[in-house]
């Protein structure tokens, strides 16, 4: 059976760069180009040349080796010609061999914002397309508010996308541009679309508004659009737009799709979808969604026991696809509704294998409920579970030991009569028979005690120099000023990977020393599994 082919448009660079609080160097886009080429799409949208100094320095060359390398330009203004408009001549200048041009197909919004002609609009939209297909450039129509339009004039809506055509666009695509629309009006609208225009020259680009973008755009494939366009983690203004590292997936393992048509991304690609995701996250300097479909760290985590038991005889009783096809890995998280299936599935992946009837395990899972019923919650904290395992095992590297901490907070004046506040820390370690003091200032006591912590750890200071704290998170749990406190800390290194440690006591500073003392001792263990590999 012949598969259609299925095209990939990202617009990260574009639409993406939209999203509020995130701006791209040229560096930055750059590296994003790398994971796209590395991902395999068909075309990717690198920004607005003419814009800013940035997309002109990177449309100054191409910058891609296979994917179609794409500059985006809005159709020429009414009373212009092509040549005099600059904005049209940026593109078509550019080292893109491919433009995409967004005009408006709604009669509603040409009257609205425009305030021309309906028939001048698209006078504007023939010399565009006719002028950049004349200088060698593929070129792409972005139909905007077509959904709405279509419903107050379908009529015009229809004339565009055929204008678009006649004038030598290869590909037009329908734009649910403020994220309104549902699937079945998708399908319903493309079905008269495809009346006046192929489904092999229609493309959709849905925006997630109403968090259908993913779903309206495999309504629209089901409806017969051959180009899908998204972004990488779904960014964009607003809500986002259609996540293409869910769609990816979704096209190429579901059946109904997987069966009818193909896509550019080969399975090895796909393989490198969670490394591709979580790096663009770092990339951005923020935390990967843990819920995120196919890639996100609780994508196939499992917390009852009885479900653990499942998994290890059938995967696909709660696993829609293996894992590892997308790069991700199978969690089993430790909590008071874990059995020993969740513990064994959990020391394995940290290396620690034992048999079901060794005895340690019942000690190990009584412990963990015993210290999840004080506050301790391992499922979110697996490093932490990882150094306490070792412990109840007798596996722990012993480090160092944290002889004694002390942590002061001082609000005063200064010299120049300001109101400051001062936070000071002193940690005294002992490596061994050396015992080692450190001070530190911080931005506040648990700042303090990190820097302190972690200034002198004498024969080990090289080993955790590119450790990070990236997150902390603090969560009372009974209530009260002297309730118990639990501390999450989130930490990263150098090779990416994040890992999480917790922490519990009446007094935060202790709770949060916990998860600290914790999250470098998990450093620790690494660079020692690897220096003795």
């Amino acid at each position: 059976m012949n598969k259609e082919r299925l095209y990939l448009f990202d617009t990260t660079l574009r639409d993406g760069a939209q999203t509020a609080g995130i701006e791209f160097s040229l560096e930055d886009k750059i590296a994003v180009m790398r994971l796209l080429e590395e991902l395999g799409v068909d075309y990717v949208e690198g920004g607005f040349p003419g814009a800013n100094v940035v997309d002109d320095a990177f449309f100054s060359e191409n910058r891609t080796r296979q994917a179609t390398f794409t500059a985006f330009g809005m159709t020429k203004r009414a009373g212009r010609s092509v040549g005099n408009d600059p904005g049209v001549q940026a593109v078509i200048n550019s080292a893109a061999s491919a433009a995409c041009y967004v005009g408006k197909s709604s009669a509603a919004q040409v009257e609205l914002t425009l305030g021309i002609s309906l028939d001048e609009n698209l006078r504007s939209l023939r010399d565009t397309i006719a002028a950049t297909a004349a200088a060698g450039k593929e070129v792409l129509i972005d139909c905007e508010h077509f959904f709405d339009g279509y419903k107050t004039d379908p009529s015009y809506a229809l004339r565009f996308v055929e204008t678009a055509l006649e004038a030598g666009a290869r590909w037009v695509v329908l734009c649910d541009t403020n994220g309104g629309t549902m699937p079945a009006e998708i399908e319903e609208i493309i079905g008269a679309v495809l009346e006046v225009a192929p489904g092999g020259k229609l493309g959709i680009h849905a925006h997630d508004d109403t968090g259908q973008a993913v779903a309206n755009t495999l309504a629209a494939v089901r409806a017969g659009v051959r180009q899908v366009q998204g972004t990488l983690n779904g960014i964009g203004e607003r809500c986002g737009n259609a996540n293409l590292v869910t769609l990816i997936p979704t096209l190429m393992l579901k059946p109904w799709f997987a069966d009818r048509f193909q896509t550019g991304v080969l399975p090895e690609q796909l393989a490198r979808l969670t490394s591709i995701s979580r790096t663009f996250d770092e990339l951005l300097n923020r935390a990967p969604a843990r819920q995120a479909p196919y890639v996100g760290a609780s994508a196939f985590a499992t917390k009852a026991g009885i479900h653990a038991s499942a998994l290890a005889k059938d995967p696909s009783t709660y696993e829609h696809v293996p894992p590892e096809t997308v790069g991700n890995e199978r969690s089993v998280m430790v909590s008071q509704q874990a059995g020993k299936s969740n513990l064994l599935t959990a020391l394995k992946r940290h290396g620690i294998p034992l048999a079901k009837d060794d005895p340690r395990i019942d000690k190990l899972l009584r412990t963990v409920k015993e210290r999840e019923a004080r506050g301790y919650s391992y499922e979110g904290a697996d490093a932490s579970f990882a150094i306490l395992a070792h412990s109840i095992l007798g596996t722990l590297p012993e480090f160092f030991e944290v002889e004694s901490y002390r942590a002061s907070v001082e609000r005063r004046h200064n010299a120049r009569g300001e109101r400051i506040t001062v936070t000071e820390a002193v940690v005294k370690i002992r490596i061994g028979d050396e015992l080692l003091m450190s001070v530190a200032e911080g931005n506040g006591p648990v700042n303090a005690l990190d820097l302190a912590l972690r200034k002198d750890l004498g024969k080990y200071s090289d080993r955790i120099g590119d450790l990070e704290l990236v997150d902390f998170k603090v969560r009372i749990l009974d209530g009260g000023t002297g309730a118990v406190t639990r501390v999450l800390v989130e930490s990263r290194d150098g090779t990416g990977e994040r890992w999480y440690t917790i922490g519990v006591s009446p007094n935060i500073i202790d709770a949060s020393f916990e998860a600290l003392y914790e999250s470098i001792a998990y450093k620790l263990m690494k660079t020692e599994t690897r220096a003795a590999a």
